[in-house]
């Protein structure tokens, strides 16, 4: 056989999707947004002296850092997303660079407490109505970060192409489907968001800290509000590095699906699965390896086809065993057997 004559069971291992390319779109929108912000802050700063907004400046420059990653580890996967060394394609960067930002967010937030602690213990001058108006201007550039990155929503239902794959081990039948309508877990976008939201959220507590500080003179109010918001963004990263760790090691909850891919298959009384693996390659779908056990092997396509209605499986292969013990076949045979 030629290999040109396999072109109907072949077909290709990219599961990215449109909704990716719009969400690097709008990345990097936001990152010219805190470049942009960040430039004005450091020359506000240079002619007026103020410490604040310099400070607020460089800070908006490592926020655009981590900005930068997002924007990266889509490049990455489109670029390479046809790249034969990806087995089941480059699905899992967009939770790779999410793992990678989670543990930025952390260090920030380890920063935050720090810092707060240490001024609390050694206060530091205030100037209230200079930091307040930094606070709010890194608050109207968050929230619109924010919006721009959140707007499409980064955990939502995506109607996507996908593909599926048999494999018969008793005469090496092959084919594939076509999947739709999985749920998008793209941790790259959620991270981003999650960068923003956290800025927003620091911004959102100095203001109602610096504006307690300045009418009552409480300004104790300020390293307070800033360890909460260090905790805050804290538990953010570890729920984040944990979503997105769990797809790398293929150690997330599955229970769902395997549930429906058991129903599917175990129709009939004759066929059982006697081994099951699942993992995720996409943010919005699922690779599988179904192994199953029958008397009465059927076509491989049957069993394709009882899967061709579930969503998210973006490639699958079955294993199709013959049972042929002697106990099972007799206990059988009892059982067709008329009472």
């Amino acid at each position: 056989m030629r290999d040109h004559d396999l072109s109907p069971w072949r077909h290709s291992h990219d599961f990215g999707n449109p909704d990716q390319r719009q969400a690097e779109r709008r990345t990097h929108w936001v990152i010219g947004l805190t470049l942009a912000a960040m430039a004005l802050e450091l020359v506000a700063g240079w002619l007026t002296g103020s410490m604040a907004l310099l400070a607020d400046g460089w800070h908006m420059g490592s926020h655009a850092a981590a900005l930068g990653i997002a924007a990266y580890a889509y490049a990455f996967a489109r670029r390479r997303g046809g790249d034969p060394r990806f087995t089941f394609g480059t699905g899992k960067v967009s939770s790779l660079a999410g793992y990678s930002s989670a543990l930025l967010l952390a260090a920030g937030a380890l920063w935050m407490a720090v810092e707060s602690v240490s001024r609390l213990l050694d206060p530091v001058p205030i100037h209230y109505q200079e930091a307040m108006a930094v606070a709010a201007f890194g608050l109207a550039v968050n929230l619109a970060s924010a919006w721009l990155l959140g707007h499409h929503g980064y955990d939502h239902h995506d109607h996507g192409h996908g593909h599926g794959h048999a494999d018969d081990h008793r005469d090496d039948g092959q084919g594939h489907d076509h999947q739709t309508h999985g749920r998008l877990q793209d941790h790259n976008l959620k991270a981003a968001y999650l960068h923003v939201l956290a800025d927003a959220l620091t911004s959102v507590l100095a203001l109602v800290a610096l504006g307690l500080g300045f009418a009552y003179g409480w300004s104790f109010l300020d390293p307070l509000m800033g360890i909460a918001g260090a905790l805050l963004v804290g538990r953010w990263a570890f729920g984040l590095a944990r979503e997105s760790a769990q797809v790398l090691v293929d150690a997330g909850n599955h229970d769902k699906i395997a549930s429906e891919i058991r129903e599917a298959i175990e129709c009939d009384s004759d066929t059982r699965i006697a081994d099951l693996h699942i993992w995720r390659i996409a943010p919005a779908g699922h690779a599988c390896i179904v192994s199953l056990v029958t008397h009465q092997p059927k076509p491989i396509e049957l069993y394709r086809e009882r899967l061709a209605g579930l969503p998210g499986l973006l490639h699958v292969t079955v294993e199709v065993n013959q049972c042929r013990q002697a106990a099972c076949q007799a206990a059988r045979q009892a059982r067709s057997i008329p009472a």
